[in-house]
This record gives structure tokens, sequence and C-alpha cells, in this order.
């Protein structure tokens, strides 16, 4: 047993270079290499987080543009159909107030026509009884004539 316990003391004895090596190698890479990587990883996860923290807020901005956009052509909207819609009551009210304009022309040119007519027909039957006498005067005399 004893020769056990000094063949381990000389191993120990023996590895103690290597474990002091094995020691600086862990440092070192820790400082030299593990550091710089954890502090570029924190880095750009930060800069990641960072990234999609804008690009909520830029969607966010977008859709809140979006919709005070849509909002605003609503609204232009209604105002242009506002303005039709009284574009077309006045051209109906224009319309109705000429057409009632030409009847009450056709109403007056009518009532003059009929008066000429009137007067005319008057004269054609005045005349008419005028040379229906002669004619009858005319014709009297041609069958008085043939019968003398």
């Amino acid at each position: 047993m004893e020769q056990t316990l000094q063949a381990l003391s000389g191993i120990l004895l023996k590895s103690i270079p290597t474990i002091i090596l094995l020691l600086f190698l862990w440092f070192f890479l820790k400082t030299a290499l593990f550091g710089p990587l954890a502090k570029m990883r924190g880095q750009r996860d930060g800069l990641t987080k960072g990234a999609r923290k804008t690009a909520r807020h830029s969607l966010e901005e977008a859709d809140r543009k979006t919709g005070e956009f849509e909002g605003k052509l609503r609204d232009a909207r209604n105002e242009v159909y506002k303005e039709q819609e009284e574009m077309r009551k006045q051209w109906l009210s224009d319309q109705t107030g000429q057409v009632a304009s030409a009847r009450e022309m056709a109403a007056v040119k009518i009532q003059k026509n009929k008066a000429e007519i009137a007067t005319d027909v008057a004269a054609a039957r005045a005349s008419l009884g005028d040379q229906a006498s002669a004619l009858a005067d005319q014709i009297t005399s041609a069958v008085l004539q043939r019968r003398a």
C-alpha cells in the first residue's frame, strides 16, 4: 500500500506542471478568446434586439400612419361624394327650372298661336261667308240665265 501511495505521490508530483499548464491555458483562453467572444455575442444580441425593437416600432408607426392615411382618404372620398351630390342636386334644380321655363314659353306660344288660329279661322269664316254669298249669287244667276 505504501508503494501505491508513493507511486501516486510521484504521479501527482509529475502532473503539477500539466495542471498548472492547464490552468494557465484555461485562464488564457477565458481572457483571450471566450471573453471577447462573449462580449461580441452580447453586443450582437443587443444589436439584434435593438434592430428587432426598431423594426417593431417602425411597423407600429407604419400601421399608425397607414390608419391615418386610410382615414384621411375615406374623409376625402366622402367630401368628394358630398360635393358630387350637391352638384347633382344643383344641376337637377337648374334642369327643373329650365324645363319649367320652357313649358311656360311653350304655353305662351301655344296661346299666341291659338289666338292667331282663331283670328285666321274667324277671317276665313268671314271670307267663306262672303265668298259663299257671292258664289250663291253667281250660281243663281247662271241657273237663271240658262232658264231664260
